[in-house]
């Protein structure tokens, strides 16, 4: 006699279980991790401050959404940005303190444009860089780090240029995120190669494990969007 099956037994085999226990999977060791960082900085079980641990991890969740083309990026970056603020200034980093206000300020324009920045304002796709654009914006970043390396050497700053460089590149990387073009990804690969080898000339070794992980995210970042655009032009020409 053949099994009988309820219907909601027939569901859970093979309608929502699999997405489900899918999406549990890829949350849970982030979650863990996250929780065990939290945890350990607030018992002083480890050697970072909470500032930097809960930047750390709210910035890793903010990219890891970014990578994904989730609109929620945006808020929880900002959160990272504004505990970062107090984290460089403490480090005597000014630009990159300066640049955190900035991205607090870019990442509400940034979820406004995802939201509301396509065609009759609709949800913004991804996009590429024109050649006009990317003249233009390698010209006034190449203007602003010789500026700002200038004014950053007269204040003390502890790294000048690569200071500079890095705040310049991650605006203008921040700017193409917004604007949602594919070789944004490109530039956050670059720059946070950089960011890796000034935070661990500054002791900041969490901020640089973070700027690690960021590269890493950038690279598979690069591949899901060229996936999303490549689906989104496939469904555009049907």
């Amino acid at each position: 006699m053949p099994e009988l099956r309820s219907p909601a037994r027939g569901l859970l085999a093979g309608g929502w279980a699999s997405p489900v226990r899918g999406v549990a999977v890829r949350y849970a060791v982030p979650v863990v991790i996250s929780l065990g960082l939290a945890l350990g900085a607030i018992l002083r079980l480890l050697p970072f401050s909470w500032l930097e641990t809960f930047g750390f991890i709210s910035g890793a969740w903010g990219v890891w959404l970014q990578v994904r083309e989730n609109v929620w990026n945006w808020p929880v970056q900002l959160v990272s940005s504004a505990l970062y603020v107090v984290v460089f200034f403490q480090a005597r980093l000014f630009a990159d303190t300066s640049l955190n206000v900035l991205y607090i300020l870019l990442y509400l324009l940034g979820w406004y444009w995802w939201l509301r920045g396509g065609e009759n304002q609709s949800t913004l796709h991804i996009g590429r860089l024109s050649w006009r654009l990317g003249g233009l914006l390698t010209l006034a970043g190449a203007l602003g780090t010789a500026i700002l390396t200038v004014f950053l050497g007269a204040v003390h700053d502890s790294a000048p240029f690569l200071d500079a460089l890095t705040t310049v590149m991650s605006l203008v990387a921040l700017f193409l995120t917004g604007r949602k073009l594919l070789e944004t990804w490109w530039l956050w690969i670059a720059v946070n190669l950089i960011y890796i080898g000034l935070y661990l000339y500054k002791d900041l070794v969490l901020t640089s494990i973070l700027y690690a992980i960021f590269a890493a995210l950038s690279v598979i970042g690069l591949v899901n969007w060229r996936r999303l655009d490549a689906a989104q032009n496939a469904a555009g020409t049907c």
